[in-house]
């Protein structure tokens, strides 16, 4: 079980706390296209990474801003990182962090983890838990889930701030004077009702390319979907359908997923799955940094997996892949193209 976290939500001492993880970042990244780079650098910045969802989140930042100056070591404003100047080192920390605290991006990104730390509820990497509400109804946390849960005369609210949930709803006890209360789910993108049901909300993707998303896998009778923007369009979507949605829209319903509630289980159920949409599942189970090199991404996977063997499992992926999986600490690990692959 993961121990309770507490982060700073309204302390005016916040944002100069925040901007100390912002530098850190920094100067991790510049740290890191210094030459030569130790192994010892890299497991202490991938454990760095590891310690906190507020550092890795910085990391990333610093990342797309670095990117967004032309790369790492290639781009103008950054070609003096292996000069040794230490003028030349302070100016390329003071773009970087400049950029990282612009109004747009980073404010948003920075005060998300403080809502995670903060939450009623929460599971670290790995972690599945299981919760009976106050109304009777069932509520399980997949890993890396933040939920907060305000129960009022009104309605029976869960606010889901990252992670996965499954719920299993239970008829409202608190209806001898009148109608039951809504039974509803909060992201950023909206609105879930649910109409007497079980189903899976999953949070939005904060991929920097894709437009942040929920998405809801429906197993059981119906739920009502409302956008946050558009609060007019709605949607009913039925047991059996699968449907992602943004502040504004509201995509079409799929087939549900048969296995998508197999993570309750412990399992990872995929069917020619690629190998990097594979490993990125892979890694919300995980602590530490784990990817899929490119060259393996196209490849296909297919089996039965658990999730509380998540080393196990990359430790096998050579026997029926042509990969490699390098381990550059216990924190950083990639699959690559297996060596000996023709």
């Amino acid at each position: 079980m993961a121990k309770r976290m507490t982060g700073r939500t309204s302390s005016p001492e916040t944002p100069s706390f925040e901007r100390a993880i912002a530098r850190q970042a920094a100067q991790w990244l510049v740290k890191l296209h210094d030459t030569p780079v130790s192994a010892a650098d890299l497991d202490a910045c991938a454990r760095w990474r590891a310690a906190h969802p507020e550092h890795e989140r910085a990391w990333q930042r610093a990342e797309q801003v670095s990117s967004k100056l032309g790369g790492l070591p290639g781009g103008i404003a950054l070609q003096s990182l292996n000069r040794g100047s230490r003028v030349e080192r302070r100016a390329v920390l003071k773009t970087l962090l400049l950029l990282m605290s612009a109004p747009v991006g980073y404010a948003t990104y920075r005060t998300l983890p403080w809502e995670q730390w903060s939450a009623d509820l929460r599971t670290g990497a790995g972690e599945r838990r299981t919760v009976a509400l106050a109304d009777g109804s069932e509520l399980i946390l997949n890993t890396a889930t933040a939920v907060d849960v305000r129960f009022d005369a009104q309605q029976r609210l869960l606010v889901l701030h990252a992670g996965e949930i499954m719920i299993r709803t239970a008829r409202d006890p608190a209806t001898a004077q009148g109608s039951s209360r809504p039974f509803v789910v909060r992201t950023a993108q909206g609105n879930i009702r649910a109409l007497g049901t079980r189903f899976i909300v999953s949070a939005a993707d904060t991929h920097p390319t894709m437009a942040p998303a929920t998405r809801v896998t429906v197993l059981e009778h119906a739920v009502e979907i409302r956008p946050a923007i558009d609060a007019g369009r709605t949607r009913v979507v039925e047991a059996g359908q699968q449907v992602s949605f943004n502040g504004s829209e509201i995509g079409a319903p799929q087939p549900a997923d048969r296995y998508a509630a197999a993570w309750v289980d412990g399992k990872l159920i995929v069917n020619a799955m690629r190998l990097d949409d594979f490993v990125a599942q892979l890694g919300r189970y995980r602590r530490g940094l784990l990817r899929c090199d490119p060259q393996t991404a196209d490849l296909r996977i297919s089996g039965a997996f658990q999730l509380d063997n998540i080393d196990g499992i990359l430790n096998a992926l050579p026997d029926t892949l042509p990969v490699a999986v390098l381990y550059r600490s216990r924190y950083w690990v990639t699959v690559i193209p297996s060596p000996t692959a023709s």
